[in-house]
């Protein structure tokens, strides 16, 4: 026997009070997987409140947390890679540049900036892996090298923070002697006793850890990073072993001797205002 009968017929759940969730309100941890809002993790920068995953972020935000105010002047903005070889893999190269400038609004995969850390000068160049996964072309190379003249001519430190899947091999031997200009004109900064900080995160590999990832002063990197030259199961194909556990992390690096330390993301501007204030007395610079 039934204790319920239904009064009136054709009842409906209705469904229209169901709302979309806007995109860019939410955000979920690659890591764990746990949910925050974006206005929590652009907060706690750019890193999961639970699990502190490090999430990849371009130039503009490493920007935002390092500099001044957010107060910075971009340097070489008129530089542009062109397909100069007329590169043709399962799209043309000339396709793949269009799409990733319409993508993430920039002229190629670094962006130099000139500013201040705690009222102290510093130029940094900052990567971006949006940008066809943030390979070195001729473009990177230049403006590097364009950056490490300005730090040279103003006696001003110089910064590169690197995130790199390596060389861009749609620009062939072109992109590869990018690794020797930079490492010679880092040479020549070295040489006029200025100093350069290399921040590597994740990931860095390829020729850009061949090459001025590797050549700072001070080496250092974000937790978890990966840095390589080849990639783990590239290695492990070649080796025919199984690697250790960790194996191309910063952590692993640093235990190794490879990084000078780790640093948090929330930590990192202090941390460039203290060897900041150590190079200037080595420079006898007024701050």
């Amino acid at each position: 026997m039934s204790w319920f009968k239904r009064l009136r017929e054709g009842i409906q759940t209705s469904t229209k009070f169901k709302k979309e969730v806007p995109d860019g309100v939410w955000h979920k941890c690659k890591s764990c997987k746990h949910t925050n809002t974006m206005k929590e993790f652009k907060e706690n920068f750019y890193k999961c409140v639970k699990c502190n995953h490090h999430t990849r972020v371009g130039s503009e935000e490493y920007f935002e947390v390092i500099f001044d105010n957010n107060k910075y002047t971009l340097l070489f903005e008129d530089l542009e890679s062109k397909d100069f070889l007329e590169f043709n893999d399962l799209k043309p190269y000339k396709e793949r540049l269009e799409a990733a400038k319409k993508k993430t609004d920039l002229k190629d995969a670094i962006s130099v900036a000139t500013g201040k850390v705690n009222k102290k000068s510093i130029i940094i160049a900052a990567m971006d892996f949006g940008f066809i996964g943030g390979s070195m072309g001729s473009v990177v190379g230049e403006k590097i090298s364009k950056a490490i003249d300005e730090a040279k001519n103003t006696e001003t430190p110089l910064m590169i923070i690197s995130k790199s899947g390596g060389a861009r091999m749609m620009e062939s031997a072109f992109s590869l002697m990018q690794m020797a200009k930079t490492s010679a004109k880092l040479s020549q900064l070295a040489k006029a006793g200025v100093p350069y900080f290399s921040f590597l995160t994740d990931p860095t590999t390829g020729g850009v850890t061949a090459s001025f990832a590797m050549l700072g002063d001070i080496n250092f990197a974000e937790p978890n990073a990966l840095i390589a030259f080849a990639g783990p199961r590239v290695v492990k194909e070649t080796i025919k072993k199984d690697l250790p556990e960790g194996f191309q992390t910063s952590e692993f690096l640093l235990e190794h001797g490879f990084l000078d330390f780790i640093v948090d993301r929330k930590d990192l501007k202090e941390r460039i205002s203290d060897l900041l204030h150590i190079f200037s007395k080595v420079m006898n610079v007024e701050e």
